[in-house]
């Protein structure tokens, strides 16, 4: 595709689903470059929840019709309220669909702790913290698959 005139090739982005179109940035940096086209999100956006919610949402300030987007997604998926996801090993704390603080990954906890120094109250509380915060997002994933399988 690098020969191809920009103009056809955004004509071909235009044909991707909003999964494919995430994708697709990481192929290089010219497909990063043509799939951030703010026309390609912002039709993306209106054929998935119409004019009027493009009109309402529409992007102010510094945001993009892609960042646009990635927030509704991230609401249709998991509400407005304030929620714990996991997304792979990595957790994050979400509230009205935009992500307000990575709370880390389960990786980070993955120690035994038999061979580690002591660790100081701060450390031991922060460390329960984590893992009360990783099992809410381990839940809230588990009851969204299962209403997956139900419905």
């Amino acid at each position: 595709m690098d020969v191809l005139p920009r103009e056809l090739c955004l004509k071909i982005f235009h044909l991707l689903d909003h999964r494919s179109l995430a994708s697709a940035p990481q192929v290089c940096r010219k497909w990063r470059t043509l799939t951030s086209d703010d026309e390609l999100w912002s039709k993306l956006f209106r054929e998935r929840w119409g004019m009027d919610a493009a009109a309402f949402f529409a992007p102010e300030g510094c945001k993009s019709w892609k960042d646009v987007f990635i927030v509704q997604d991230r609401c249709d998926r998991y509400g407005l309220g304030v929620r714990i996801v996991r997304e792979g090993s990595d957790y994050y704390l979400i509230n009205q669909g935009e992500i307000q603080r990575y709370l880390g990954s389960r990786q980070d906890t993955s120690g035994d702790g038999k061979n580690a120094p002591r660790q100081n109250a701060e450390d031991e509380q922060r460390q329960v913290s984590n893992r009360i915060l990783f099992f809410l997002g381990d839940l809230e994933a588990a009851c969204a698959d299962a209403k997956r399988v139900k419905a």
